[in-house]
């Protein structure tokens, strides 16, 4: 079963707002939800779950490493990563030291997903400068690659105080973690993640999924060029999806609550106003959603891995915060009847 494609979740916790009245959900309650979600997600066989980072009012995770440690605690087989942990805002020696801890409490399951960043709340609240963006996610990258390797750090940057024959602890179980890289569509990105040798998720969240193929051929044209083993070569998507037993329901229900999101985030960057014509074309075979019934869900990522080659597919399940038994329904399904399917799926093709 080497190479089979890894299926799991990503979340951004995002809170329940009451369409009428504004009230946003306790953020206490929506994180004892996740817990619960990530529990069944274990059950249920999937492959790995990410949380992400945002320090805003409509999200309940500042600290994915918490939710981890806690989900660590009530999960066995899962693996668990940031998605993302912004970087660029962040200590790399911290941020190791955390999922290093993270990784000791789930015997070996912690994965750092680290991304630039598309929200920028974290940078003036960390007292960093916008206009650093690439800069420090380069330098900051470098010493937690440098901190992943070694135990003892000698590191000099322009962002951070120098580190001076300096060691590292605690260090995760096997010293090394996974460390991946999140793009957007970014080029240059692709490239550095590729010349590392990194593993590369990328976010497809509009558009046409085609659109991605140039990306998908720099990054492993970087990654071969590079001299970097390519039996290690891992890439993945990051989709928005939800599932349900009806396609046609599950879709209605959730065009409401998606399309408020997408509402209440594109208001603060210009976009304009959300349309059912994005979403239906979205859910098409051609499109970055995957929202509907089993069958639909299986075709459609048989249909990207075939595009790309992947290793991981991640169900960005959480945008708008559908209800909690919803959630559970539909981490249940793709658990027991989309993930097997397609691993079969996938099988067989070998």
């Amino acid at each position: 079963m080497e190479n089979i494609m890894e299926l799991g979740i990503g979340m951004f916790g995002d809170l329940q707002i009451d369409p009428a009245t504004g009230k946003i959900q306790a953020p206490q309650e929506r994180l004892h939800q996740i817990i619960e979600e990530v529990k069944l997600m274990d059950e249920v066989g999937l492959d790995f779950f990410g949380m992400g980072e945002h320090h805003r009012s409509d999200y309940a995770v500042a600290a994915p490493e918490i939710i981890l440690a806690a989900a660590a605690s009530v999960t066995k087989n899962i693996k668990l990563g940031s998605a993302v942990s912004v970087l660029s805002s962040a200590d790399p020696v911290k941020l190791y030291q955390d999922f290093a801890t993270v990784d000791l409490l789930s015997n070996g399951r912690a994965e750092i997903m680290a991304g630039r960043g598309s929200f920028i709340e974290s940078f003036p609240l960390f007292g960093f400068k916008l206009e650093d963006y690439s800069e420090l996610f380069e330098e900051k990258l470098d010493l937690l690659l440098r901190i992943n390797k070694q135990q003892t750090v000698n590191w000099t940057g322009k962002f951070r105080p120098s580190l001076i024959n300096q060691e590292i602890f605690p260090r995760a179980v096997h010293n090394e973690l996974p460390i991946w890289i999140a793009v957007g569509g970014t080029t240059s990105s692709v490239i550095r993640a590729g010349k590392l040798g990194l593993p590369v998720m990328f976010a497809i969240i509009g558009g046409a999924a085609e659109q991605f193929q140039p990306l998908f051929e720099m990054y492993r044209q970087a990654y071969e060029d590079n001299g970097h083993d390519m039996s290690k070569f891992q890439v993945g998507v990051h989709m928005h999806a939800f599932f349900g037993e009806d396609s046609r329901k599950v879709s209605e229900y959730y065009y409401p609550v998606y399309a408020a999101q997408m509402n209440r985030i594109g208001k603060s960057r210009n976009w304009p106003p959300y349309q059912r014509s994005q979403y239906d074309f979205g859910r098409s075979i051609h499109g970055h959603l995957i929202i509907g019934s089993e069958n639909e869900a299986i075709e459609k990522i048989l249909h990207v891995q075939e595009m790309f080659g992947l290793t991981r597919f991640s169900a960005h399940m959480d945008v708008g915060s559908p209800d909690h038994d919803m959630m559970m329904k539909s981490i249940e399904i793709f658990g027991t009847k989309i993930a097997p399917a397609v691993k079969k799926a996938l099988t067989k093709a070998e």
